[in-house]
């Protein structure tokens, strides 16, 4: 039987989903230096076993495979059933990668059976964070590890702050609680910290990351920045908070969030700065 999935705080098997498989390429690119940074601090293994949590279309999970042949194994769970389809449809015959469809929450997983968790950005929709990740602990070996990478707050990260900033004398859009679960939910570095501890964490290590990100790409800039407007409207807080505004109302936001990028550098990707933790810690 498989694993049951609860109501998911964003639709991932919906409009959510679609967007995402319909930008993978675009987001893999942004999320490209704080994959590479949070797999170094993993640090696995060759012969080690891994859960890559939130795996989406498997592009962590592939890549923590290289780490651990010969003799290793990754299993990515999602709930998102368009990502799970691309992820399984990308598997090369004979890696040593599972994707199951699942909420790592409340997965059925077999106890001490992996050295490590991982996730990149795939912790922070969890409803009750201290039990889901007491939960996945319980899947660790004896003296296991957790290494995952989560975004600091949305006002360190140009990818929201630009367009909901450009677009704040436009549309009224509530202010969001910063505990809920969503992309900020572990912000709050000290809120982390205490989630981890009371999961049963030990050695927590949560380091700031900061980068450049590439958003929005183009032969010229003037198509790098409207690539960058595109990618703004197809994932986000932006597309969420214009998708029932009225067509004048999202041109009008379009104008000004076309003018905020085109103030930051670039020739052919528009550089906003990126904000995340690197968090490591043993089971």
């Amino acid at each position: 039987m498989p694993d049951a999935l609860p109501a998911p705080t964003h639709d991932w098997n919906g409009d959510s989903g679609d967007r995402w498989a319909a930008n993978l390429t675009r987001l893999d690119l942004m999320l490209q230096d704080f994959s590479d940074a949070a797999i170094a601090a993993a640090n696995a293994k060759p012969g080690e076993h891994i859960l890559d949590i939130g795996c989406g279309s498997g592009t962590s999970t592939f890549a923590l495979a290289r780490c651990v042949e010969p003799g290793g194994h990754v299993l990515g769970v999602d709930i998102s059933e368009q990502l799970i389809a691309i992820a399984r449809a990308a598997t090369p015959a004979g890696a040593p990668v599972e994707f199951r469809l699942a909420d790592a929450a409340t997965a059925r997983l077999t106890a001490g059976r992996f050295d490590l968790l991982f996730s990149r950005f795939g912790v922070m929709f969890f409803d009750d964070p201290v039990a889901a990740f007491a939960h996945m602990r319980g899947a660790l070996r004896p003296g296991g590890r957790l290494a995952f990478v989560c975004w600091r707050g949305a006002a360190e990260n140009d990818w929201v702050r630009l367009p909901m900033s450009a677009i704040r004398d436009i549309v009224e859009v509530p202010a969001a609680d910063p505990d809920a679960p969503g992309p900020f939910a572990f912000g709050d570095r000290e809120r982390l910290a205490r989630i981890l501890a009371a999961a049963g964490f030990t050695a927590i290590d949560i380091a700031p990351f900061d980068t450049a990100i590439a958003y929005g790409r183009g032969a010229t800039r003037e198509e790098a920045i409207d690539d960058a407007l595109d990618m703004a409207f197809q994932v986000g807080p932006l597309s969420r908070a214009l998708a029932d505004q009225p067509e004048d109302v999202r041109a009008r936001a379009a104008t000004a969030v076309r003018a905020a990028f085109a103030k930051r550098p670039g020739d052919t990707s528009i550089r906003i700065d990126g904000a995340a933790w690197i968090v490591t810690a043993r089971g």
